[in-house]
């Protein structure tokens, strides 16, 4: 019987081969325009043969106030596209799926002669600078850029959207007490902190009819913020709002030391899927298939997005497997076989990744 970490899993009609996708990591390594080089090719190209079943790139920028920091991937303007495609069809001819998570950095934005922006004019660190508290309007040219990503992610040939509204960005900043002191119709209340965020998901499904995704801070680890608890009440309306998956990350409103180990941010995922009958994405020091196993056997998220293992091996997939003693294909040209490359290469079985690579 096949690890369940190996089962595909299908979402709005799209079938994901397994239950991996590579997390979305800054690489800061696009041009000075936002767009796609030949890194983006390369490196995600290789988590997709690597056996990874969605691949998502780093935040791409939904305005260009929005990037994290220089080199940050944009999706704000119809040039980008071009560039989007070529990494979608790369990840696509590797064997994956290609997600895209769009964002704003909010009062984190990366350029000093960029506009910083937030729900309130505070900052993030007493060293930061004051950020201008958007407007109601400005809100509104926010949640359009939104829905004007949405339809570049689908030109550019996206199978997955995910709203970033983790780690201290902007539409965490609307959703956390800590940064949001508005008295308007966007603060306040659970409802009007969520406002924003509602009008962004509305606006991006009415752009994209395929599998969306929101990643989620589930904890501010801070006093007077945001607890797992409050994301049971966001978590139920976006669920409303047909979003397919929560991705469950945590902290990033305030520089705060946070305790990490294996699995510390599961519970928030294993707490939203029980709860709320919502599929889960869980992150965070996932580092061995048996790890990644236990989650999904015990019900705890429906897939793991993988970080920095990524990074240190391309083929995680291959080592996941290796530790659960399972079989997964292979691309033919890392078998023996491969090397015959003047004559068709025959179909192979799944074999143990161990024992076809060239020595």
């Amino acid at each position: 019987m096949s690890p369940l970490l190996f089962t595909p899993i299908t979402i709005k009609n799209t079938e994901f081969k397994n239950r991996i996708a590579m997390s979305p990591m800054c690489m800061h390594s696009a041009d000075e325009d936002g767009n796609v080089t030949d890194f983006h090719l390369v490196h995600y190209g290789s988590r997709a043969l690597g056996g990874a079943a969605l691949v998502f790139p780093e935040t791409c920028a939904v305005q260009e106030n929005g990037q994290i920091g220089p080199g940050d991937l944009g999706i704000w303007k119809d040039s980008h596209v071009e560039g989007l495609s070529r990494l979608t069809d790369v990840i696509h001819k590797m064997g994956a799926k290609a997600g895209v998570q769009i964002g704003h950095a909010g009062r984190q934005v990366g350029y000093e002669h960029l506009r910083a922006v937030a729900p309130s004019s505070i900052p993030f660190t007493e060293e930061s600078r004051v950020p201008e508290a958007l407007t109601v309007e400005e809100i509104r040219e926010v949640v359009s850029a939104f829905g004007a990503a949405a339809v570049r992610a689908k030109q550019a040939g996206f199978d997955v959207i995910e709203v970033h509204t983790a780690h201290g960005y902007l539409l965490n900043e609307f959703l956390s007490p800590l940064a949001n002191k508005r008295m308007d119709e966007y603060g306040g209340s659970h409802e009007n902190r969520y406002r924003i965020v509602r009008e962004v998901i509305d606006a991006v499904r009415a752009e994209w009819k395929g599998p969306l995704f929101v990643r989620i801070s589930s904890t501010d680890y801070k006093e007077g913020g945001n607890t797992p608890e409050d994301f049971l009440t966001y978590g139920r309306w976006m669920k409303e709002q047909d979003v397919d998956l929560i991705d469950c990350s945590s902290g990033g409103i305030a520089m705060i030391p946070v305790k990490t180990y294996p699995n510390y941010q599961v519970p928030a995922a294993e707490l939203l899927r029980t709860s709320l009958d919502i599929k889960t994405g869980a992150v965070g020091l996932i580092e061995t298939g048996r790890q990644a196993e236990e989650i999904l056997q015990n019900g705890r998220a429906d897939m793991v997005l993988i970080g920095r293992e990524f990074l240190k091996d391309p083929f995680w997939p291959r080592t996941a497997a290796d530790n659960l003693h399972a079989e997964i294909p292979v691309p033919p040209q890392y078998t023996r076989y491969g090397s015959a490359w003047q004559r068709p290469l025959p179909k192979l079985p799944a074999a143990p990744m161990s024992d076809t690579v060239q020595r």
